[in-house]
Order: C-alpha cells, then sequence, then structure tokens
C-alpha cells in the first residue's frame, strides 16, 4: 500500500512539473468559450462576449500594416510616405509600461514576458473613453490606420467587446494615464455642445412609435457588427444634457448592451487588477466629478475614470455615461 502511494505521489509530481493535468493528451486543442480577455498572457473569464486581436474577425494592434489600406500600400514604408506624421512615433501603435518598475524589472520585461503579480502593481486606472464611430471597426480603422494610436479594448454596440492588445502593453489612448492604465473606447457617436446638437441627426433616427434608434451607414453586419439582425437602441430614449469640463454637452446613451457587457468587464478589471477601485471619482459630496482631476488627485487616483478626468481637451464619455449603473453592476458581480 505505502509502496502505491509512493507511485501516484510520484506520478502527481510528474504532473505538476511537467505543467500539465492528468488528462491532457499530445496535440489536444484547448479552446476558448468565448468570453475571455488575455493579462500577461494568461485567459480570464469575463462572461461577456469576447474577440481577441488573435480570432478571425479581430483587431489586432500589433501589426504594423494599416488594416483597412489596400494591401499594397499598408506596410510601414507605404504608410509613413502617405502619413509622414507617423515616423515620428514609430510603426509599433504602443509600448512598454516602465513608469514605477526598477531597472532589474525592466530588464526581467522588456522581451515581452510579464509576471501577473508586477502587472499588479502598476496598473490601477480603466479609463473610459467614447469613440466618437458608429462602431467598432470604425474605431479602429481610425486609431490604428489614421492616427498611429490604440487601446486595450474596444466595445461595438452589440456588447461585443474587442480586445486588440495584452494588458501588459502601454496603449496610447490617454497620454498622461497610459502607463498605469487600461483603456476601452465605446462606440457612440459622443456628446456636443447643446447649440450643436443637430449633429447628432445624421447617426440616430426616430421609427414609427417615436422610438430613437442608431442610424448606421451602412448595415450592421457590413460594418462588422457580431450580433445578427442588431437593432442599436439609447439606453434612454430622450436626448441626455449635462456639464462637462464646464460645458453644456447633449448626448444620446449607450446601448443596454454595452453597460451590460461594460459592467461585466469592469469588475473582471477590478479582480485580476485589484489597484483598480471599483468606483469612479467623487467630490466631498460623493457626486461626480465632471471635469479634470487636479494633478495631486490625479496622481493619488485608483479606479475607474473618464478621459476628461485625465485631460482638459476631452469630454468623454459624455454627460449620457451611467457611473453608477456600470459600478453598481460590477459590485454585484465582484461579490
Amino acid at each position: 500500500m505505502i509502496c502505491r502511494l509512493r507511485s501516484i505521489a510520484l506520478a502527481l509530481t510528474a504532473v505538476m512539473v511537467a505543467g500539465t493535468s492528468p488528462a491532457a493528451e499530445v496535440g489536444e486543442q484547448i479552446k476558448r468559450t468565448g468570453d475571455e480577455i488575455m493579462v500577461c498572457g494568461q485567459l480570464f473569464h469575463t462572461t461577456a462576449p469576447v474577440v481577441l486581436w488573435t480570432d478571425p474577425g479581430g483587431y489586432d494592434a500589433y501589426r504594423i500594416e494599416r488594416r483597412f489600406a489596400p494591401l499594397e500600400k499598408a506596410g510601414w514604408a507605404e504608410t509613413v510616405q502617405e502619413l509622414p506624421e507617423f515616423r515620428s512615433s514609430g510603426p509599433a501603435r504602443y509600448g512598454m509600461r516602465l513608469d514605477g518598475l526598477s531597472a532589474d524589472q525592466v530588464e526581467e520585461v522588456r522581451g515581452g514576458g510579464w509576471p501577473l503579480s508586477m502587472l499588479q502593481e502598476v496598473v490601477d486606472q480603466f479609463v473610459i473613453h467614447y469613440d466618437v464611430c458608429p462602431v467598432s471597426q470604425t474605431c479602429f480603422k481610425v486609431l490604428h490606420d489614421h492616427r498611429n494610436l490604440s487601446v486595450h479594448f474596444m466595445l461595438d454596440v452589440d456588447g461585443t467587446i474587442y480586445q486588440t492588445l495584452d494588458l501588459k502593453e502601454r496603449a496610447r489612448h490617454a497620454t498622461i494615464s497610459n502607463s498605469r492604465s487600461v483603456g476601452i473606447e465605446i462606440a457612440n457617436m459622443g456628446a456636443y455642445p447643446v447649440e450643436n446638437q443637430a449633429a447628432l441627426e445624421k447617426w440616430y433616427e426616430t421609427h414609427d412609435g417615436g422610438e430613437i434608434r442608431l442610424r448606421p451607414a451602412r448595415a450592421y453586419d457590413e460594418l462588422g457588427v457580431r450580433t445578427p439582425s442588431f437593432v442599436g437602441r439609447p439606453a434612454r430614449q430622450e436626448l441626455i444634457v449635462g456639464e462637462i469640463q464646464g460645458q453644456q454637452l447633449a448626448q444620446y446613451d449607450f446601448t443596454p448592451e454595452q453597460y451590460e457587457s461594460l459592467a461585466k468587464l469592469t469588475a473582471t478589471l477590478c479582480k485580476v487588477l485589484p489597484k483598480i477601485k471599483c468606483d469612479y471619482p467623487k467630490d466631498e459630496a460623493g457626486k461626480l466629478i465632471p471635469r479634470k482631476l487636479d494633478d495631486q488627485r490625479w496622481r493619488q487616483y485608483q479606479g475607474i475614470l473618464g478621459h476628461y478626468h485625465v485631460q482638459l481637451n476631452k469630454t468623454d464619455p459624455g454627460p449620457a455615461f451611467q457611473w453608477d449603473k456600470v459600478i453598481n453592476g460590477a459590485r454585484e458581480l465582484i461579490q
């Protein structure tokens, strides 16, 4: 009996050393379920629909060629000839997270591999943007092909989350917050000064019965939206007016599908990267701060915040964004 137990123990030790389970077979395929995000090469469930940059139909911010340019004009040499301003920032739309790392840690991760524990010490903000685009496909085209920028996630109108980079990368999306943050671009046409709110009429229309719907430039399936027969509707039907950065802005709300997926992604990030506190910037009365944080508050802040909390010249995610809906939804999932 003792010999048998010793044999079992040795077999289990060999399995642990090999890093496989006893049921694994050579050449066995490990399938994603379709809700995982990637952090330091590891997969974490969100329970929301996720398309990785490695998936068919994904958006790959690691590639240097332009995704939507003709193939013969998509390479880096052709790109800088057409867009010489790209030359100064180089072909990679992302970089290394260097802030807060020692010289030894930089050497450890410069080859590409990050221990999750190290990233958990570095990342403490989740920055939310609207992309001023009708769908995520257009967002990637603008960021990657025309602006030489990047973001970790895009959230389409149907609630599909696209991840374009591993979270270990420093994406170019929020200037001073880039090294310490994860970023997401949410498909929404954005907010406009009240006197210019007519600009939204191009992107929204009233159907029979008075229902407000998004008006895509083409059929949604032609624009990369993955949900069959999708119809986009703002979560609140009325035009929302509110103050951001001291301006009165008008905006239509995000879709219910976007709020559901964003709450799930927020909960996942707060669990995987625990320095991201599940809250938004509040004043002494507990109200949302609708403007850029001062330098000291920004340095100290850990949690979810809008692009307008980082930069004075930004207003996203706008006055229509329902902070409590996202945060409360995420907190319920974390418990």
